[in-house]
């Protein structure tokens, strides 16, 4: 006979920890008792339903009582995304959340505080194992909100979290499950765990796996300056004004619900393929919710995904513009390794210097570049030398992969996820912008992001390498 579970007035049933495949019993630790409840479907009939522009208003005045976010945008796409967890099953991809700071203390627990309140059955976190993510996940539909990510996703932790980052990877979207073998030696059996679930993820900025940024909508959040109050966060006062928000919110999705899974709502210019997956949820549910919201959730999703500026990129995208930037100072077409390090060492701001504590090697240079596509070649030295470089013309050279990578890394793709610029592959740093680009913020919604500076300077390179691969080959 099974023991009743403990109910909570007005919050639900509460999860046991339940065995992992070990058979132990899962210790998480919760940063409150609450934020282990699953609310529980209310099922009253026939329950009012209020306009959903006026939901989603109510939902950013009651975030900005206690936050103070980076931008105009930042309140409208929490809003969404808190909205979006109430009808996550009827979307193909939930796009994960990503609050970062340079610092503590700059609101990141304080947006899943307030989250916990106004999501659908919210599961707040500070440290979780793998298989206890994967028996929440698959008990039932719930929102995680995991926070001090950063301490989970550290390089001192020597990968040990790789299950939890593939399964975060993975649960992005609703086919998405997990194999693990479960059992003992004799009984033992492949068991799929289903691992979709919407998640928001909050931590120091620089830790995040980019895997997961790719995924991600991301919020750089940032202190609070002393002339930029806000309303003290009593948590049991909260819980109670929240209540009456998140019914409304709750039942506005469910009346909107069938029209969402169909939803093919049209995207900004410039937001294609990862980033347009993972912004569809929450434009359609804009759509649906009318007046401001639809030009709300486009600007912000412009603001999100296509304006560039000097944010962050891969390691290796930042070394391809570094490069390109190199070449195009000495009209060159082919370097020797020699010299384009020497030239890599000598840019002001760049790593290349000084990179992990020693300077980039030919080695590293060779072993970065082949990531791309580009392979090294005997180059011919003026005096008639021989010496292994790089050549900008051919499928191999630097040419294609600045017009693949570079092109790409001012508009879109599968990286263009942080909050003014895209987050690539790879550990994140600092990309100054060219000279001759024109960013894409001070561009028309109409303008084809292919006919920037970035793309008109490639092709100029491209031109010379065209030109010199007629050549007679060295």
């Amino acid at each position: 006979m099974s023991t009743p579970q403990p109910q909570t007035p007005g919050l639900g049933r509460i999860q046991r920890p339940t065995p992992d495949e070990t058979g132990e019993e899962d210790t998480t630790m919760t940063a409150a008792p609450a934020l282990h409840v699953v609310a529980e479907q209310d099922e009253q009939p026939h329950r009012p339903v209020r306009p959903g522009a006026e939901v989603l208003d109510e939902v950013t005045r009651f975030l900005s009582r206690f936050l103070v976010l980076p931008s105009e945008h930042c309140a409208p796409v929490i809003a969404l995304w808190f909205a979006h967890t109430h009808a996550a099953h009827r979307f193909y991809a939930t796009p994960r959340l990503i609050l970062d700071s340079a610092e503590p203390g700059s609101g990141k627990t304080r947006v899943l505080e307030v989250g916990q309140y106004l999501v659908k059955a919210p599961e707040m976190t500070i440290s979780a194992t793998t298989a206890a993510m994967f028996r929440m996940v698959s008990s039932g539909p719930i929102t995680i909100l995991f926070d001090e990510v950063d301490a989970i996703f550290n390089p001192k932790n020597g990968g040990n979290y790789e299950d939890l980052r593939a399964m975060l990877n993975a649960g992005y979207k609703r086919s998405a499950t997990i194999a693990r073998c479960v059992g003992d030696a004799k009984a033992m059996k492949v068991e799929r765990f289903p691992v979709y679930a919407p998640a928001a993820l909050a931590g120091i900025a620089g830790h995040m796996p980019a895997t997961i940024t790719t995924r991600a909508i991301t919020i750089h959040m940032r202190k609070r300056a002393p002339d930029e109050p806000v309303e003290e966060f009593i948590e049991e006062d909260v819980e109670q004004e929240a209540a009456p928000v998140r019914e409304e919110l709750s039942v506005w999705v469910d009346s909107v619900a069938d029209h969402l899974a169909g939803a093919r709502p049209a995207m900004p210019a410039g937001v294609i393929d990862r980033a347009a997956e993972i912004w569809k949820p929450l434009i359609a549910l804009a759509d649906q919710a009318g007046g401001h919201w639809p030009d709300t959730a486009r600007a912000a999703c412009q603001h999100f995904v296509t304006n560039t500026g000097p944010e962050a990129t891969s390691l290796g995208v930042r070394l391809l513009a570094d490069l390109r930037e190199v070449f195009t100072a000495r009209n060159a077409d082919r370097m020797a390794t020699g010299d384009i390090l020497t030239a890599l060492h000598a840019l002001d701001e760049a790593p290349w210097g000084d990179l992990y504590g020693k300077p980039l090697d030919a080695r590293r240079l060779s072993k970065e570049l082949a990531r791309y596509g580009v392979a090294s070649k005997n180059i011919k030295q003026p005096g008639g030398q021989v010496a292994k470089g790089f050549r900008t013309d051919g499928e191999d050279g630097l040419a294609d992969a600045w017009c693949r990578y570079l092109a790409s890394a001012a508009t879109s793709a599968t990286g263009a996820t942080s909050q003014v610029t895209p987050v690539a592959d790879e550990k994140q740093v600092p990309l100054p912008p060219l000279p001759t680009t024109e960013t894409g913020s001070g561009s028309s919604g109409n303008e084809n992001p292919a006919a920037t500076g970035l793309t008109r300077e490639v092709a100029a390179v491209a031109a010379v390498a065209a030109h010199t691969s007629q050549q007679p080959a060295e």
